[in-house]
């Protein structure tokens, strides 16, 4: 894969949007019009000199140095396409073993340079960018440690290198006989050892597991020597230190091998889409789904406007056109929302979750039928693809971004109404519209998390589109942070959330946690601002 160098994944892929669908988009925010982007050629211009000493290690080359200079977040997206990057790694390193991290992180503390950890480069928080800093800065690239290193078949645990991406875990694991299940919406690039380091929930979490039931242990490189963490299946022998380095997202060290619990392969899968009548009735549906503890491997509710947004940018106009007559001709009109969900395990497990879920999708107005896995199956089929539409749309002077958290049950609505409220009337004073749609998914018997979409329109420049996205990202984090919500379910502190982390932790547990940090980094080398804010007293 040739991957692109300013944007997301294959630069030979392009998610076309449907004409249905540009027109949807127009209508709520308007005429849009696209910023210039910036050559790569003109970036490397602009990269300045290594302040780094020379290792066979270490690489300096300028192309190196943007590729790792910025992850996914909304200010990454900008800075590159802009070509304002900023601040520039001093060069990158490719270790190929444990023993090689060692050496680099030996070599950080001899010369006093900073390191920052990079996996598939996926983060949407802010994890890899660099910040100005008087020391050198080294971005430490895992990806030629992707090989399943071991597979205990009688304890179903597999050890892989940290940079194992995940279409390699799965077809590495896929000719042995088993899966690991864990897809999040980046699986296409990102790795296993950033999914531990940002506490990563795949999209069938509900049937595998998340990231933290998924770790068994593992190696972690500090700069005071290996941390070992034993595959114990269960331990009452004090707090966990599995549990304490997830999570850590590069501040105490750096994940190089891990250890997770495997499955056999499931004899059958499948995926279907139900279209419920309102929010009320598929809330509840889901809600009494995953309380019940029906075997299932997902579950996703959109609400109308995601539905309507979906519909619309996933289906030819042909296609949309059919199905809208057919949902009204079954009574189902503007305020019905799409419940995606799918089994996994043998046929008898399937045939039985399958009769449980429809009989209480039935209860609550659902209405699926012979669309319900052709559906399914076009999601399936595209369910990686939706951060290419990205892309697209900002080619044509569309900006995207999303926003997560979770939080209970009884909490949901009040949370979701004013996530989208705060978005939808953050530009109201620029007499600007955004389009908001959200859905609820990694449902469990306590709650869920709630995935929010938004388009808006580019500004006249890049520094006036970047202040409307921090008027919006700083509006609904404010809101989250002061809700009962997490600022993040899936997606990672970053720099981007951690000035909200306190609210969620408190001042004491934010006391814990720079304690901790500080005993594994008393320096502040290992890729500082990421996960904590008030550092200033450390050096």
């Amino acid at each position: 894969m040739a991957r692109r160098w300013n944007g997301w994944g294959d630069e030979s892929y392009v998610k076309e949007i449907s004409d249905h669908g540009r027109r949807l988009i127009h209508s709520v925010i308007g005429v849009t019009d696209p910023l210039p982007n910036a050559s790569l050629d003109a970036v490397m211009a602009k990269v300045p000199a290594s302040r780094l000493p020379d290792h066979y290690l270490i690489s300096k080359g300028a192309e190196e140095r943007v590729r790792h200079a910025r992850g996914q977040s909304f200010p990454d997206w900008l800075a590159m396409h802009s070509g304002d990057y900023g601040v520039f790694p001093d060069g990158v390193s490719y270790p190929e073993s444990s023993s090689q991290v060692r050496e680099l992180l030996d070599l950080a503390v001899e010369h006093d340079f900073e390191v920052i950890p990079y996996g598939g480069g996926t983060s949407v928080a802010g994890h890899i960018t660099p910040q100005q800093s008087e020391r050198a800065i080294l971005t430490i690239d895992m990806g030629r440690m992707n090989q399943l290193l071991d597979l205990c078949e009688e304890s179903q645990v597999a050890t892989f290198g940290a940079g194992t991406p995940g279409p390699l875990v799965e077809s590495q694991l896929r000719v042995r006989g088993y899966t690991l299940g864990h897809y999040p919406q980046s699986w296409e690039l990102s790795t296993v050892g950033g999914w531990i380091a940002s506490r990563s929930s795949g999209q069938q979490s509900l049937g595998f597991g998340r990231i933290e039931q998924l770790f068994a242990g593992g190696r972690m490189e500090t700069l005071h020597g290996a941390l070992d963490i034993p595959s114990i299946p269960a331990s009452s022998a004090g707090p966990d230190i599995r549990e304490i380095i997830m999570g850590t997202e590069g501040r105490l060290g750096i994940f190089t091998e891990v250890q997770v619990r495997v499955t056999r392969l499931p004899e059958e899968e499948k995926f279907f889409v139900v279209f419920m009548p309102d929010w009320s009735s598929a809330k509840k549906a889901v809600r009494e789904l995953v309380q019940q503890n029906i075997p299932m491997s997902m579950m996703r509710v959109s609400n109308a406007k995601e539905s309507k947004a979906h519909i619309h940018l996933g289906t030819k106009e042909s296609q949309f056109k059919l199905l809208d007559r057919y949902l009204r001709f079954r009574g189902l009109g503007g305020d019905r929302c799409m419940l995606t969900f799918g089994v996994t395990g043998s046929k008898i497990q399937n045939k039985t979750s399958l009769k449980q879920v429809r009989k209480i999708l039935k209860g609550y107005g659902g209405i699926g039928g012979s669309i319900a896995q052709m559906m399914g199956k076009i999601w399936a089929d595209g369910r990686f693809k939706f951060p290419y539409l990205r892309e697209t749309a900002w080619q044509e002077g569309i900006a995207i971004d999303t926003l997560e958290t979770s939080t209970d049950w009884e909490n949901v609505d009040s949370v979701l109404q004013s996530i989208e409220e705060s978005l939808e009337n953050s530009l109201k004073n620029e007499n600007e519209e955004v389009m908001v749609f959200t859905h609820l998914s990694h449902m469990y018997s306590q709650g869920c998390s709630i995935y929010t979409t938004y388009f808006f329109r580019c500004a006249g420049s890049y520094e006036a589109t970047l202040k409307r996205w921090q008027k919006m990202k700083a509006s609904a984090s404010e809101i989250i942070a002061h809700s009962r919500a997490t600022i993040s379910h899936q997606h990672g502190v970053g720099k981007d959330h951690a000035p909200y982390l306190e609210a969620e932790k408190g001042r004491l547990g934010m006391r814990i946690i720079r304690t901790l940090t500080k005993e594994f980094d008393s320096d502040r080398r290992l890729n500082p601002g990421t996960l904590l804010v008030q550092e200033s007293g450390w050096r």
